[in-house]
């Protein structure tokens, strides 16, 4: 079985209906002496209105700002600027093109801002197959300044991505697999020391709260149906739980991780499958030793500072963080886990969003090298085999 999927919710905004324009209630109001189609006509003319003052002479009198010539001032300004953009435009696309090996086309010879219209098109055009993180592209005048800005992202798929570890249990006292439990091991002990990610035990964690709730249900309506097969479970899970917590934490299983790589010798396709992973898993180790799932996780996807507000430290989430769909749980089978995974999913039905790794690159000539999600790819693709693997 591989990882579980999890469908979160839709949120579709239904369209307001337009409303028909009212003609105006008040009609034009008639000036003093006006006189009104429908009377009767008069041989005597309308009154007069006019000023009691004489101003002919104030007219001579007021001196006029003189005409601002376009064609002289302004026409110049607004080419500077647009030269300054067309430059600064063309010098960020190149860094950009270098920094995803592509290949752009040729639009200087259009005018100005067609040419920067065509090149936006084509970019983004060639991202979306080039860059597999590839979210959004901005053209952004700061300052005096024009530059690119792209948002990368992980695409998680809607995916919880769910260790199982008495599965992990059962294949250590398997005679026949206990090699490949072993590696399998030293990958969740990297995955819990080095990568951060939660178990279910720990107190502080999102599926620890989950697992205390379906116990605290369980001791309080006897008449639950089933209700000592899934006590006896939820006991399992505890007892389990504990005892492969204490082995993925212990340091001794990531020394031993490349000795054990070394020494395996695979007897069948399951033990294949073990070993190629524990390799992935182990290569992860050795390029990002101290490097975090969550590194690039940011509250409520806010990347910039500036999205944020002032008071968002302390606002309630509005997406769906890593965390809760990240970790270790018992397993993957029986009531309790059906109940388990109802209630994470009903709770992520709630949300329009999933956090996800997300990174935003600037291409105003700052340094780009080590700006990527590809620790991120490669992790997540070993968690979902590894789930696979354990179900």
């Amino acid at each position: 079985m591989n990882a579980t999927k999890n469908n979160i919710g839709n949120n579709s905004t239904t369209r307001r209906k337009k409303t028909k324009t009212t003609a105006p209630t008040t009609k034009g109001i008639r000036r003093v002496d006006a006189s009104n189609e429908r009377q009767l006509r008069s041989s005597k003319r309308p009154t007069e209105i006019s000023s009691n003052l004489s101003t002919s002479d104030a007219f001579l009198k007021t001196c006029f700002m003189p005409k601002l010539k376009e064609n002289d001032i302004t026409v110049k300004q607004t080419k500077r600027k647009s030269a300054k953009i067309e430059r600064d435009f063309y010098k960020s696309l190149s860094q950009l093109a270098k920094h995803y090996d592509i290949t752009t086309m040729p639009t200087q010879h259009f005018n100005y801002p067609y040419n920067i219209s065509l090149a936006l098109r084509d970019i983004e055009a060639q991202l979306k197959t080039k860059s597999e993180n590839w979210q959004s592209i901005q053209l952004i005048e700061k300052g005096s300044k024009t530059y690119f800005a792209i948002e990368e992202r992980c695409n998680t798929g809607a995916t919880l991505f769910y260790v199982p570890v008495v599965p992990l249990y059962q294949l250590l006292h398997n005679k026949v697999h206990r090699k490949a439990a072993c590696l399998l091991l030293s990958v969740c002990a990297y995955l819990y020391r080095n990568a951060d990610v939660p178990y279910y035990r720990q107190e502080d964690s999102y599926l620890y709260y989950n697992y205390e709730m379906l116990n605290d249900w369980l001791e309080q309506d006897e008449e639950i149906e089933d209700s000592h097969n899934s006590k006896k479970e939820l006991q399992r899970a505890e007892i389990i739980g504990d005892v492969m917590g204490q082995k993925i934490s212990n340091p001794k299983n990531l020394l031993f991780f490349e000795q054990r790589l070394k020494r395996f010798r695979p007897k069948d396709r399951f033990d294949k499958e073990c070993l190629q992973l524990s390799e992935k898993a182990f290569k992860i180790y050795c390029d990002y030793p101290n490097e975090s799932i969550f590194r690039n996780a940011h509250f409520n996807n806010a990347v910039k500072s500036e999205d944020m507000n002032e008071d968002d430290y302390y606002n309630e989430e509005t997406v769906v963080a890593m965390d809760k769909y990240i970790s270790f749980f018992a397993e993957s089978d029986g009531l309790i886990y059906d109940n388990l995974t109802s209630m994470v999913n009903n709770e992520f039905n709630e949300y329009a969003e999933t956090q996800e790794p997300m990174i935003f690159k600037t291409f105003d000539g700052s340094d780009l090298s080590d700006k990527n999600l590809d620790f991120e790819n490669q992790l997540f693709k070993v968690l979902n085999e590894l789930c696979r693997l354990l179900n």
